[in-house]
């Protein structure tokens, strides 16, 4: 006699399954779509939420932290619309073209789409769904293999809107793209799913920003697949800056072509518990990529930045530093992993990860890996924990530097070693300037 095994859902895991069978026939997209859908929905019924026993979750529970599903959010009204208004508007100095979602419904009447650039076309990926766009169709789950990540197969069977931007071969776009994600005041469920095609020799800067209301429980899942040609220059950088008691799961998928040089940067400030992780395949050869980070983290906030970075040709540099400032009962958690291909000789790889603590209650989990296959390769990698550096703190308040102003001026230096590796000066100046207001608020 064989015992049937039955898995035990979470509420929340239960809660999801009756929301994908009340939502999946309106959801945006058919046939190919929600063949596509249910697929995915499939691998999340067998593994459900990703917990601590999954190696690359295990500083991150999921399972433990969503005590429920929120109901899916409902298209934004005018009130929400109104909240929309004005998100983003810090980042006004960057002179970037916004396109705004709300609630994860794109929002084109408070987005700026006016005298687009030639070479530059944007739309809305629930539009893209319902007409069964081929040249969506043909990068959408198709950029790096990342279909299992619990948060990625989600994503896949309940995406509902999200950005699609294509950028023609040799195009140039002078204006950075911003793709402003709102959350209204609602305790909902988001799942947004992005694309962005550069096109060969293009070049471009997007902008990611996500924002929400305080004192709001709502869940944000979303993932951006971006595909670059060769000989492309391409600049990304996120920036989380969610309510406190907010659920965010962002993901970057990313498949690179020879001879680009791509830059990205994830900057978290807010948020309950966040997690950006990145899968990124470089494709071609002569590639470089500056993957960095930085997080301000405070009270009982929880950041989780986890990275894979796929080089599968030869003659590849990537660089990856992530910085964490954690204060209070926060907790900092950077996995990084290099994979070397067995031919792809020729590769450099370092990796850093560095976190500075200033409370005795704060913590911060760093695990860097390197899987090599080739011999001729040269690859490395770090990571170091540590208060304020004393000797130093000494040093400015010698010279007359109050105390609290002498920290913040540390804290500003540690930090901007990664911000630096910003490419526009704009976003680097505003991403500095929101440093300066959390270290405000921390006194």
């Amino acid at each position: 006699m064989n015992a049937e095994i039955r898995q035990i859902r979470t509420a929340a895991e239960q809660g999801l399954l009756d929301t994908f069978v009340a939502a999946k026939d309106k959801l945006p997209g058919a046939g190919e779509v929600a063949a596509l859908r249910e697929s995915a929905f499939k691998v999340f019924e067998l593994q459900g939420l990703p917990h601590r026993r999954i190696e690359e979750w295990k500083y991150t529970d999921l399972r433990a932290v969503m005590r429920d599903s929120k109901p899916l959010a409902a298209p934004p009204d005018a009130k929400a619309k109104a909240h929309a208004k004005d998100a983003g508007k810090w980042l006004a100095a960057a002179g970037a073209r916004r396109i705004v979602f709300v609630d994860g419904v794109f929002a084109p009447d408070l987005s700026d789409l006016s005298a687009l650039e030639k070479g530059l076309t944007i739309g809305s990926l629930a539009d893209a769904l319902a007409k069964a766009d081929p040249k969506v169709l043909k990068y959408l789950g198709r950029a790096v293999p990342a279909k299992d990540d619990p948060a990625v197969t989600l994503n896949t069977a309940f995406m509902s809107d999200g950005a699609v931007i294509q950028i023609a071969d040799g195009a140039t776009i002078e204006k950075p793209l911003h793709l402003s994600f709102v959350t209204s005041s609602k305790a909902v469920s988001i799942f947004a799913r992005s694309l962005v095609v550069i096109g060969k020799g293009a070049k471009a800067t997007l902008i990611e920003s996500h924002d929400g209301p305080a004192g709001v429980d709502y869940q944000v899942n979303h993932t951006l697949e971006l595909s670059v040609g060769d000989d492309a220059e391409f600049d990304h950088v996120k920036i989380t800056r969610d309510g406190d008691k907010a659920i965010h799961v962002g993901t970057l998928i990313a498949d690179i072509g020879a001879k680009v040089r791509i830059g990205d940067f994830s900057f978290a400030a807010g948020g309950a518990v966040v997690r950006n992780q990145i899968f990124m395949r470089l494709s071609g050869q002569n590639t470089n990529a500056n993957i960095s980070g930085a997080s301000l983290l405070k009270n009982r906030q929880h950041a989780d930045n986890t990275l894979v970075i796929d080089h599968a040709v030869p003659h590849c540099t990537s660089r990856e530093t992530f910085k964490s400032v954690v204060d209070d009962e926060a907790r900092a958690v950077f996995q990084g992993k290099i994979i070397v291909h067995p031919h792809a000789q020729k590769t450099d790889g370092k990796m850093a990860a560095n976190a500075l603590l200033l409370s005795e209650a704060a913590e911060a989990d760093s695990k860097p890996e390197l899987e090599i296959f080739a011999d001729d390769v040269v690859c490395g990698h770090g990571a170091t924990v540590g208060a304020l550096d004393e000797d130093l703190l000494f040093y400015l308040k010698a010279r007359g530097i109050p105390p609290k102003q002498a920290e913040a001026l540390l804290i500003q230096a540690f930090i901007g070693a990664a911000v630096e590796t910003i490419a526009n000066e704009a976003v680097r100046d505003a991403l500095m300037g929101e440093a300066e207001r959390w270290l405000a608020a921390r006194g």
